[in-house]
């Protein structure tokens, strides 16, 4: 039916979204209203946290075409409602038309008639401009008109960050329903005149709130700045009639010509270079602080463009011309009368600095187990309070109380049972970490992080700056003459080299630019141009622009490398002898380094020389393959193969001598596959890149807590390998293999050819113990199976993500390497990570990494720039020693919520098991008693037990992730049985004393008629002084500390509980002020108490109940659960908590054999089954015997017609 029509938008995008069309109902708006009115409010509050009520009780279902209200709904796994109302814009100059939009997370979607649904307009790109196109037909600018009217669907061309005022964000913090509760709490213990506890509670919340408020306010503030600075800047733009206009950049749309000023600008937008050239410094979006030359889109000729030489424009293909909004322009070059112009392609949000913006503004939400079993447990609670409600309503009306005091006492049952300081207590915990974690330097914008570090398994790494020195340094150089090898030497500024072509290849093959004097570039480059000790000299801008073509760059040698000259004779003209001594190199034309060809090449030609030489340095055995096999040395693979397993980086260089016929003007238009072929081979460069000191070290330390390591970095594959077996995340015995993929090309399908990336030696079959799901009672066994790795580059893992999801899966299980990875990539991999179950942190330093930061369940930035924005966390020292402090950090805090909770569970259910009892015989706890036991000893302990600090050591094993778990209710649930027993046997026992009768004030059990208040003889209407009030009072405050006291558990997450002063000192100073007041009476304290005297036997039996008491509860939290039933689910658990999967070793292996024998000796159930889904894949692959693929194979996608769902045939390529 069309009425019930479901639209999907955004369809198989990260952001897929379910879309439901409403129309406002008059008549369901009123019953509404009504509710509201009748519940005060209540239902309002309802509505406001459910989005999908709301709508669905106020609104009917339409078509999406007509409605005036979208509910949406995420399709991931969340499910998350949504609603927005649906706009009409009417534009007057181009009647009739009607755009109708409505906008969600900073994105507005347009109707299409054509689609029938709804859509984003993105920029230029939606009309599939080809290059040609671009240069042809949007060169030349925008009339004001096509301007003004494109404006109505692109918007203003800005990232608006709206920082909330305090008002709003204190609305929105209020609405939260724990506040709801406790205002509600408030409230009744006011009407109750219950008024010290209430004002207490009213105290926590208004700071807690506050500090909530200043958090979020302070993000807002510093992710504004981030983005207002330079976001509206003066640009000038040009118009069809060669008219150049200057417009505020927020006029911008997609289709302007903008043109870039000489001294350069923060670029507004993205826009793509159509003339000139760009010196751009893209640190926002790559984190790498190095310029790139950014230079104009190829425009084929009209009688090249075919299908091959004329692409689609596509800002990811053409990256290399385009700029992006965020980067920032140093300088420009231009030809003579032309200015540097680039055509806008995308504005706003849909830029690549807004698409990083939204992530950060609209994060997906990261899901913890803690938080919804702590909202289960609630819920639990809530059922408990439910029978007490019920139960004292039924006792108060069979005992004829006043209807007011039913209502107050059988709600005071829910507010005890369900504590209303729980959200204080449990952020107490986390407060001190954040403390703690700041003395460390480690900043924390996002403090519910915290606990979720805990639990992480897995930690990824961004290379460059974060694992590494920023920089690479020059080891050595090994030259080749006539097909050998010369012996390596430490550098070339040898005045014997200073003319050879493996110098002049150094010197010239890089893409190097002078800024302000100063030489710039990829740090590669830099340090091989340094190396050579010659100098670079470029064109000003002023002979720039006198010429027709840019001036080319040159390069010289200092003049001490040159060989001394010989005397000049007075027949010799002076002008022409420099000219022929003169050894300099002009660059005549650059091909820049391309990833996917893994080489660059230069056309360059000596001064005086008619002819031209190419030079072409890359990866080696790409550049081997362009060269004359006889210049290639034999042991080539073995020298090269030396060097890679040291951990190096190897950059071969090689030189060919062109043709004469080839003419300046000529080469300009030459292709690049004309140049790279039949070149002599020069040589090796040996780089290395240095490790931080650090890295190692705190490697090996998160592999020994079992915690698993992966690189994603933006870099080369092979150094990003050569790394990972240098820091030791890749032990050195052990297999890499590379997937490469390609995607479907030509009719045939997506593939993934592997392929190893050294060959494994004999060493690499370990002795290694694996501890497999089937056969965990049978462990006697060893099994030999080889240690491997995945390394994969960014296109790869787009190509299997999106044609092998079912591969991607398996791949993460043991992917250790992700090389040339974009920043939306980082993420993705966060997610599929996440996606089997593992909890994963991030560790980077640009703002590259900002979205994985993000996403990650613990992001740690090293930078304080705009990765600490989006980072929950932010380190002040520049290393990775950050990150295992980070986790014990979590691991304490994450153990400490855990015992705050149980105890203020145990609390409320201690309270609520006397106030039970003691309701049988219409009697309660006193006001007083209520707060000497809500403050003096319930906050006391609370605020001081949270205070013990990490374990010094991150141990292998994790605490559990969630509290509906095996251990945790068992403690919880025979804690209450022990309290309720003894708090039962109390309430009896007191009752069968010879001296027990009814208390009333001339009661004198004690036979002490100097303690009975003569005065007072009148019977108090709540009936709070009897002996069974007294006895319940006694033994449950003993409880209380008890409880805390077992509930406080030390290692092997925290320091233990006697190291934590402030709690013993309470502890002790409660326990003292209890027994004295319990065996020296005190007549103010008992009075103010409301206490009444009982026997000395009594008291000494009370006591005994107590000792009794503490004995049980301790032997049962300590020996039974933390020795038995504890350690026994961990080594369920374990798996699970492990870096390594037992089933089929990850590469962080090894699991203790002992220990497992151990507890097999307790539990051996016939199966265990694995908790986490990446336990389960390790299960499946351990039995597949084409698992991992073998060396030179191919796997590729293949579709069944009948469902479309995607399989891999491995086969021999």
């Amino acid at each position: 039916m069309e009425k019930e029509d479901l639209k999907v938008l955004n369809k198989g995008e990260e952001e897929e979204l379910e879309l439901q069309g409403y129309r406002l109902c008059r008549w369901r708006l009123a019953l509404v209203g009504l509710g509201v009115l009748f519940t005060g409010g209540f239902l309002l509050l309802l509505l406001y946290w459910m989005p999908e009520w709301c709508v669905k009780s106020t609104c009917t279902r339409t078509t999406a075409r007509d409605a005036e209200v979208v509910l949406l709904r995420s399709t991931d796994e969340f499910r998350r409602w949504f609603l927005a109302r649906e706009l009409i814009r009417r534009y007057g100059d181009y009647q009739p038309t009607q755009i109708r939009y409505f906008t969600f997370h900073s994105t507005t979607y347009y109707w299409s008639d054509e689609v029938q649904n709804f859509g984003v307009l993105t920029g230029l790109e939606d009309l599939q401009v080809s290059c040609s196109t671009l240069h042809s037909e949007h060169s030349v600018g925008l009339t004001r008109n096509q301007q003004e009217y494109r404006r109505l669907f692109f918007g203003v061309n800005e990232i608006a960050v709206k920082v909330p005022s305090v008002f709003k964000l204190l609305i929105k913090e209020v609405l939260n329903p724990f506040y709801i509760f406790q205002l509600f709490s408030v409230i009744l213990w006011s009407a109750d005149e219950y008024y010290y506890y209430a004002v207490a509670i009213l105290f926590m919340s208004i700071i807690s709130i506050a500090t909530s408020l200043y958090t979020i306010k302070k993000q807002y503030i510093m992710l504004h700045d981030m983005v207002a600075t330079h976001s509206v800047v003066r640009v000038s733009v040009c118009r069809p009639n060669n008219e150049i206009e200057e417009i505020l950049s927020t006029d911008l749309v997609p289709g302007d010509v903008m043109v870039i000023p000489i001294n350069g600008t923060i670029m507004p937008c993205d826009a793509v270079l159509v003339s000139g050239t760009c010196i751009v410094n893209e640190s926002m979006l790559t984190g790498e602080s190095v310029p790139v030359t950014k230079t104009n889109l190829p425009d084929p000729l009209p009688g090249d463009r075919g299908e091959d030489n004329d692409s689609v424009f596509n800002t990811e293909e053409h990256k290399r011309h385009t700029l992006f909004c965020g980067t920032h322009v140093i300088q420009t070059r231009f030809y003579t009368g032309d200015l540097v112009k680039a055509v806008v392609v995308r504005t706003g949000f849909n830029t690549a600095k807004g698409q990083l913006v939204r992530s950060i503004l609209y994060p997906k939400p990261t899901d913890f187990k803690l938080y919804r079993d702590a909202y289960l447990f609630l819920l639990c609670l809530v059922a408990i309070a439910g029978i007490g409600f019920v139960y004292s309503i039924v006792l108060s009306i069979l005992n004829k109380v006043p209807a007011k005091t039913i209502i107050i006492e059988s709600l005071d049952i829910i507010t005890i049972t369900v504590p209303p300081a729980l959200p204080a207590a449990m952020t107490a915990g986390i407060v001190y970490a954040q403390r703690r974690l700041k003395n460390l330097g480690i900043f924390c914008i996002s403090p519910q992080r915290i606990n979720i570090c805990g639990q992480l398994n897995l930690v990824c790494f961004d290379k460059t700056g974060t694992l590494t020195e920023d920089g690479l340094d020059l080891w050595g150089v090994q030259r080749v003459e006539n097909g050998s090898f010369h012996l390596s030497e430490e550098n070339a500024y040898k005045e014997n080299l200073v003319k050879s072509q493996f110098v002049a290849c150094m010197a010239t093959c890089h893409s190097l630019t002078k800024i302000e004097g100063q030489l710039s570039g990829d740090p590669l480059d830099l340090k091989m141009f340094e190396a050579t000790g010659w100098i670079l000299e470029e064109a000003t801008e002023e002979e720039t622009s006198l010429h027709n073509r840019i001036m080319p760059t040159v390069v010289k040698p200092p003049k001490q490398l040159l060989p001394p000259e010989p005397a000049v004779t007075p027949e010799q003209d002076m002008e022409l002898y420099e000219l022929s001594s003169a050894h300099e190199i002009g660059i005549v034309r650059q091909f820049p380094f391309s990833s996917a060809l893994q080489r660059m090449c230069v056309v360059a030609r000596l001064l005086g020389e008619k002819r031209m030489d190419a030079y072409m340095k890359g990866a080696p055995e790409i550049v081997a393959s362009l060269c004359k096999k006889d210049t290639v040395p034999e042991n080539f693979a073995d020298v090269l193969e030396g060097y890679t397993k040291e951990g190096f980086r190897v950059i071969a260089l090689a030189h060919r001598r062109l043709e004469s016929k080839l003419s300046w003007h000529k080469v300009q238009n030459i292709s690049r596959d004309h140049i790279e072929a039949n070149m002599e081979f020069l040589g090796l460069i040996i780089m290395q890149n240095k490790l931080k000191a650090e890295t190692p070290a705190v490697l090996e330390d998160l592999r020994q807590a079992s915690i698993r390591t992966v690189m994603v970095t933006g870099d080369n594959m092979l150094t990003a390998i050569s790394v990972a077996r240098d820091c030791g995340m890749i032990p050195p015995q052990d297999t890499v293999i590379i997937a490469d993929a390609l995607p479907p090309h030509d009719g045939k399908t997506a593939k993934i050819t592997w392929r190893y990336a050294d060959k494994a030696s004999q060493t690499s079959h370990l002795e290694e113990v694996n501890i497999t799901l089937d056969d965990v009672c049978h462990i006697d066994e060893p099994k030999k199976q080889e240690l491997y790795h995945f390394a994969m580059n960014g296109k790869s893992f787009a190509v299997i993500s999106e044609h092998f999801p079912d591969m991607l899966q398996k791949l993460v299980l043991h992917g250790t390497v992700f090389a040339r990875m974009a920043p939306d990539q980082k993420t993705q991999l966060i997610e599929a990570l996440q996606g089997v179950d593992y909890f994963v942190g991030m560790c980077g330093d640009g703002a590259n990494d900002c979205g994985a930061l993000k996403r990650a369940h613990g992001g740690i930035s090293l930078s304080e720039l705009e990765a600490s924005v989006a980072s929950p966390f932010t380190s002040k020292t520049p290393n990775i020693s950050c990150v295992p402090s980070l986790i014990r950090e979590g691991r304490a805090a994450l153990i400490t919520s855990f015992c705050v909770f149980k105890f203020m569970a145990l609390y409320s259910i201690i309270q609520y098991i006397s106030v039970t009892l003691l309701y049988s015989i219409l009697s309660n706890l006193g006001d007083f008693q209520f707060l000497f036991i809500d403050i003096a000893i319930i906050l006391l302990i609370v605020f001081t037990m949270s205070l013990n600090p990490a374990w010094k050591d991150l141990v292998s094993r994790r605490p559990p992730s969630g509290l509906i778990s095996g251990p945790l209710l068992f403690s919880v649930l025979t804690q209450i049985l022990i309290c309720l027993g003894f708090q039962t046997i109390t309430f009896l026992w007191v009752r069968q004393q010879p001296w027990y009768t009814v208390w009333t004030p001339l009661s004198d059990a004690c036979n002490n008629s100097s303690h009975i208040n003569i005065n007072n003889t009148e019977i108090d209407d709540h009936n709070i002084q009897n002996y069974e009030n007294t006895s319940l009072f006694y033994v449950s405050s003993f409880q209380y500390l008890v409880v805390a006291i077992v509930f406080s558990k030390g290692k092997p997450f925290r320091q233990p509980s006697y190291k934590n002063w402030p709690f013993v000192l309470s502890a002790l100073t409660l326990y003292v002020f209890l027994l004295f007041i319990m065996f020296y009476p005190v007549k103010a304290i008992d009075e103010f108490l409301e206490i009444v005297c009982v026997p000395f036997d009594w008291r000494v039996k009370l006591f005994l109940i107590i000792l009794v008491n503490a004995v049980v509860s301790v032997v049962m939290e300590t020996f039974i659960l933390d020795i038995v039933l504890w350690k026994l689910v961990f080594s369920r658990d374990q798996q699970g908590s492990f870096g390594v999967t037992p089933v089929a070793p990850t590469p962080q292996g090894g699991i203790d054999l002992r220990y497992y024998k151990c507890l097999t000796r307790l539990c051996c159930p016939s199966r265990m089954t694995p908790k986490a889904r990446y336990m389960h894949l390790a299960q499946e692959l351990r039995v597949d015997p084409d698992w991992p693929p073998k060396p030179t194979t191919t796997t590729e996608a293949k579709t069944l017609p009948e469902n479309g769902s995607t399989y891999q045939i491995m086969k021999n390529s």
